[in-house]
């Protein structure tokens, strides 16, 4: 029953275009619609507006780029919604906009899911994760068109919660950058080659454990994890002060540096922990 689900995307961009490729492989071929003809013609199921995705799918991957244009394509895909139909949003939008297109569905008799999806350079790669937001039985049944695109489907909760998570990585990624950002101007003025940065970092810790090592021994809740948050405090306390210190010596401004070691016991202590 599931391969007789059809499958439409709006959107061929990075992300639509190769979900669009990622379907097709698995033998389920797409309807598709493009503002751009030309792109949507590369593809055999292309049509000429987005109500015409719906009126000839169960479910509908939206991938455009910003709340406005999701607005602008539901208006019109949701003319031609049959009763049951599954719109999944792709794009990263603000948690309250996600309810707002899902009151527009939901008075056209369709369901909306909220789909971060990441990393989007895999997308045609059946490579991506699908993190998800919306009722269980939704998800359940536009499951078999999402096991298609991604590698992986992880439903995170009710409506919002796919597009919460998202955005909490994306949090995590673009401040990992800047942190980065950071330390590396602090090397370079003391000498280091960025690139020798890097060795050593890729060398150390060449799967990235590190970043979430801290968060993982926390949601472990081994009481020795928590016995030794004050010696880590106390570490990182020093270590983020010889940071400072060498900033000083060559007058670079490290502001995250300063924020991290103020906010050192807060970051390191379990919620129900106090330290000093």
């Amino acid at each position: 029953m599931s391969q007789h689900l059809r499958a439409g995307v709006v959107g061929l961009g990075m992300i639509g275009g190769g979900v669009a490729v990622s379907l097709t492989r698995r033998g389920r071929v797409p309807v598709v619609y493009d503002i751009r003809a030309d792109t949507a013609a590369a593809f055999p199921g292309a049509v000429a507006s987005p109500a015409e995705v719906a009126a000839a799918s169960d479910v509908v991957l939206v991938a455009v780029v910003d709340a406005d244009q999701a607005r602008d394509v539901l208006t019109g895909l949701l003319t031609a919604a049959r009763p049951g139909l599954i719109v999944v949003l792709l794009s990263t939008v603000a948690v309250p906009v996600v309810h707002e297109l899902a009151a527009l569905c939901a008075a056209a008799g369709a369901s909306l899911l909220d789909c971060g999806v990441t990393p989007g350079d895999k997308a045609a790669e059946n490579g991506m994760v699908a993190i998800l937001g919306g009722d269980a039985d939704v998800v359940a049944r536009a499951r078999p068109v999402l096991d298609d695109f991604a590698k992986r489907v992880v439903h995170c909760g009710p409506l919002g919660a796919g597009m919460a998570t998202k955005i909490a990585r994306n949090v995590i990624t673009y401040g990992s950058w800047t942190v980065v950002h950071e330390a590396v101007t602090l090397a370079r003025a003391a000498g280091v080659d960025p690139a020798t940065l890097v060795e050593v970092i890729e060398t150390a810790d060449p799967g990235g454990a590190t970043l979430l090592s801290w968060l993982r021994d926390q949601l472990a809740e081994h009481p020795a994890n928590r016995e030794v948050v004050p010696q880590v405090v106390k570490l990182l306390d020093k270590d983020l002060a010889a940071a400072q210190e060498l900033a000083g010596t060559f007058g670079v401004d490290v502001p995250l540096v300063s924020l991290v070691r103020a906010a050192g016991p807060r970051t390191l202590a379990y919620p129900d922990q106090e330290v000093s």
